[in-house]
């Protein structure tokens, strides 16, 4: 076997290994003044960093379309999706489409485009960005949150699924 051939098969079983740990599904947004438009990417790398101070982060591939856009503007939105939001995970994820397009919107306070429909949302201001391999990792401090609601929309195995409590399954099982 030929060693690239031999990397896209260790690149595949990692990200098949990878896709056993469950995340949480994500949209980021920003307005890109350039183009005087709303930008945004779906991102399954979000994770808490502090408390104190309070600080996020999430990545993007260093190819992504919106990749400048993401990890120089001031101000960017982190929206938790909920289990009804697959659709919406879909068209962020693909790229050079009008993400944006039938979808509502509104731009808040500091001109950041916000989704009026999500399980949580976190308001960010731009802490640090790092290198990461093929990806950047964008640290923002969170300025304000809020819930939204509904289950989470969780990525796991390739596909999406929704968390439910141990609890509710243990229940679910006794009953069938």
């Amino acid at each position: 076997m030929e060693a690239t051939q031999q990397q896209q098969l260790a690149k595949r079983e990692l990200r098949d290994v990878l896709g056993t740990f469950a995340t949480g599904v994500t949209i980021v947004t920003a307005w890109d003044e350039g183009a005087n438009a709303p930008v945004g990417v779906t991102a399954s790398s979000f994770n808490s960093v502090s408390l104190d101070p309070p600080l996020v982060l999430w990545s993007v591939g260093k190819q992504a379309l919106s990749a400048d856009v993401l990890t120089t503007n001031e101000r960017f939105a982190i929206h938790v999706l909920n289990a009804e939001q697959t659709d919406l995970a879909n068209r962020f994820a693909k790229s050079g489409t009008d993400k944006f397009g039938p979808t509502d919107y509104a731009r808040d306070t500091n001109g950041v485009p916000v989704l009026p429909d999500f399980a949580s949302r976190f308001d960010c201001q731009l802490e640090a960005v790092h290198k990461g391999g093929d990806h950047l990792i964008i640290v923002g401090r969170v300025m304000s949150i809020e819930r939204g609601g509904g289950e989470p929309l969780v990525f796991h195995d390739g596909g999406f699924a929704t968390a439910v409590p141990l609890e509710l399954l243990a229940e679910l099982k006794r009953g069938a």
